[in-house]
């Protein structure tokens, strides 16, 4: 290890005076947490258009101009294409690609007006689903979700529940629930758009979103991770609030959201599913085929069969004696044509799905599962194809390797571009261009393949890349599995950067601290790698070894000098100086919207846990309950988050001594303050190592 090396590492660990903190990273130009759509569902980031309003033509020799990428092959030491290569793509076949793509999505928009208002006219699932299976344009199936929603919004309760019924039909077997989850984002975000033609737009669209809950369609995270990116005034945070508060908290909500627009010809999702129980069950004891049969056609629910297969195929790994009859039934119908092949694969697939909860019922729920997909597959009557594999749950898109290896190849050129022009906004452009859908592997592929570069070059691109990363919000998941390969490869990569492990655990740590990782999802890295000697065990024991050292939290953020936007960076002393200035106003009878927006212009979410401290310290020294509304208000609207409000109470724990020399009782009056948040759910009291408390 070089001598400049091994100080850096010393630096991050040892305890020292903050005050000769070098500069941050800089947040003039953009937030690390910018209001973009959340990538935990694997949403296409919203692509942006330079500021100038100038079309960016390529400089000279055909790369680097502003709202290009450059020359997307070529490579150091001077290599140029060829264009005879059969890989190879022109600039102007580029463009005629970007043309048609607009093209597509145009005459997209077109049918799916046309499908939604016939769909309304003629009430036909069947219809709607083989039409929108016709047009086969998955990556556009979002806009059919917020067509339909949107219109539906503005029409009567009938067509409302329609809307619902067809999404729950449509869910998984043809949209993809990304596509899903992106088209109710969207409606959110529209939300001031709607409420101009319909003036109860904000309680309907809520109505929506807590169905779309209810009937398993959109996950409960939905709420608070769309809230997290849009702006406070927007009616989509009204939107969002009416849902949680309004709808979803109500005793027996399910039962009263499955009604709200009358139900389907007086039956719910759950009536239906409670009649699907009723039969599995009554026909594993009497054994009775052909009333079984008579029963599923009396549903009259073609669409929701899936509810059927999931039903028994979750029942027969349960009761392992009921498994042949249960199989034989799902055989009868598929055969006889009464449960499609679709159908069978879409229930076969929600099982996968949700396999890993299973397991905490049924410890061998995955071999189970594999034993019945290939006794079905065996017989016939499943395509074994159509499936995801048991190995890659939670479902994640399979991508050729052709496709991987050409997107590698353009994501190097995307990130030799960013770390020589630093324009964070045009990567985030390149990847909606390359990986529109948000497939996960891609992410993970781009999170390796940036922080290798960044590693075998200086502490500048280093920082370059701690920023992209906390900027682009790719899906946690993601991030984890791009970390998992990097130190998977960590062997080879040795043998041209000897100091491998040190680099590797210095950006897992400032992952954490820049919170694009958790806590837990640090311990889910570590747990891939048990071994004491493996690299994996060491890097991951080094990264919470910086993390644990006092003030490590400002160490990791300047451990390669910070500004890494390639401008000048804030110092930590310049950072507490705004918080301290913001707060004295505050205190003095601000605003408390005012100060809100302050605290999220500062853009350093992973510093919010200052706010805090001094919230504390102010509260305990003047006994200024404004304070303590300040930083209720902030965790409401999640401008701070639990792990920031845990660590500002360490903090001041930390500091009590101190404290108690000008306030007597600060430690009585501080575990009335860490009870208090406690019992309002503030903290994560794991990461409370606090005497006394429990």
């Amino acid at each position: 290890m070089s001598s400049e090396h091994q100080e850096q590492f010393r630096s991050a660990i040892e305890s020292a005076d903050p005050s000769s903190a070098s500069p941050l990273i800089s947040t003039s130009p953009k937030s690390p947490r910018s209001p973009r759509p959340s990538k935990h569902t694997g949403s296409p980031i919203k692509t942006q258009k330079p500021h100038s309003g100038k079309v960016g033509d390529p400089k000279k020799g055909g790369s680097g101009g502003k709202g290009t990428w450059g020359g997307l092959l070529d490579m150091e030491g001077g290599h140029v294409d060829d264009p005879n290569d059969p890989n190879y793509i022109s600039d102007k076949d580029d463009a005629k690609l970007s043309t048609r793509t607009d093209e597509q999505f145009e005459e997209f928009r077109k049918k799916a007006t046309i499908m939604v208002e016939e769909y309304f006219d003629n009430d036909d699932v069947t219809s709607t689903t083989n039409e929108l299976r016709e047009i086969d344009m998955p990556g556009y199936y979002f806009y059919f979700v917020k067509k339909l929603v949107s219109i539906a919004m503005d029409r009567r309760d009938k067509e409302k529940e329609m809307a619902s019924i067809l999404l729950s039909s449509l869910y998984g077997d043809v949209i993809d629930p990304k596509q899903v989850y992106k088209g109710f984002q969207k409606l959110v975000q529209s939300a001031d758009d709607l409420v101009v033609d319909i003036p109860d737009a904000v309680d309907v669209l809520a109505m929506f979103i807590a169905r779309a809950i209810v009937d398993d369609i959109l996950p409960p995270s939905f709420l608070t991770k769309t809230m997290a990116y849009l702006s406070k005034d927007s009616k989509g945070v009204d939107v969002i609030k009416r849902a949680e508060k309004g709808y979803l908290s109500a005793p027996l909500h399910a039962e009263i959201i499955e009604r709200c627009w009358g139900g389907s010809k007086n039956k719910t999702v759950e009536d239906f599913k409670a009649k699907i129980n009723d039969l599995l069950v009554e026909y594993v004891v009497s054994g009775d085929v052909r009333e079984a049969r008579r029963c599923i056609k009396d549903l009259h629910v073609p669409h929701f069969h899936h509810e059927i297969v999931k039903r028994a195929i979750l029942m027969a790994m349960e009761k392992r004696q009921a498994e042949g009859r249960l199989l034989e039934l799902l055989k009868r119908t598929c055969e006889e044509g009464l449960i499609n092949s679709s159908q069978i694969s879409k229930g076969f697939s929600r099982i996968i799905d949700s396999v890993d909860d299973l397991s905490l019922d049924i410890p061998n729920a995955k071999v189970l599962l594999q034993s019945l997909i290939s006794k079905a597959a065996s017989e016939g009557w499943l395509s074994a194809s159509s499936l995801r594999s048991l190995s890659l749950i939670p479902g994640r898109q399979v991508v050729e390797e052709s496709m991987l290896k050409a997107f590698k190849k353009k994501a190097e050129s995307i990130i030799r571009e960013y770390f020589l022009a630093g324009d964070v906004s045009e990567v985030i452009c390149c990847l909606e261009f390359e990986n529109g859908s948000g497939v996960a592997e891609l992410n993970a592929a781009f999170v390796k393949k940036l922080i290798t570069l960044a590693m075998e070059r200086k502490n500048r691109e280093k920082e370059m890349a701690s920023v992209l990363l906390s900027s682009l919000c790719f899906p946690s998941d993601d991030v984890v599995s791009g970390f998992i390969m990097l130190i998977e490869s960590a062997d080879d990569m040795a043998l041209d950067i000897p100091i491998v492990v040190e680099d590797l655990a210095m950006f897992l740590a400032r992952a954490e601290v820049d919170e694009v990782l958790t806590p837990h999802e640090m311990e889910e890295i570590g747990r891939h790698f048990p071994g004491p000697t493996s690299v994996g065990n060491k890097v991951t024991q080094m990264s919470m070894s910086l993390l644990k050292a006092r003030l490590s939290g400002e160490r990791i953020l300047r451990c390669w000098g910070g500004g890494g936007s390639c401008n000048n960076g804030w110092t930590v002393e310049d950072v507490k100086d705004k918080v301290g200035k913001l707060l004295e106003e505050y205190a003095a009878g601000g605003d408390t919207r005012e100060a809100c927006r302050c605290i999220k212009e500062l853009g350093m979410p992973f510093f919010h846990h200052e706010v805090v401290k001094r919230c504390l310290v102010i509260l305990m020294e003047m006994k200024n309950e404004r304070m303590w509304s300040l930083l209720s208000h902030c965790f409401d609207m999640q401008l701070i988050t639990m792990t920031q409000m845990s660590k500002g109470f360490v903090r001041v724990s930390d500091s009590l001594d101190d404290l108690a020399l000008d306030v007597p009782d600060a430690k009585k009056q501080f575990d009335n303050l860490l009870h208090k948040a406690a019992n309002q759910g503030w903290l994560d009291t794991s990461l409370l190592p606090l005497n006394g408390f429990t």
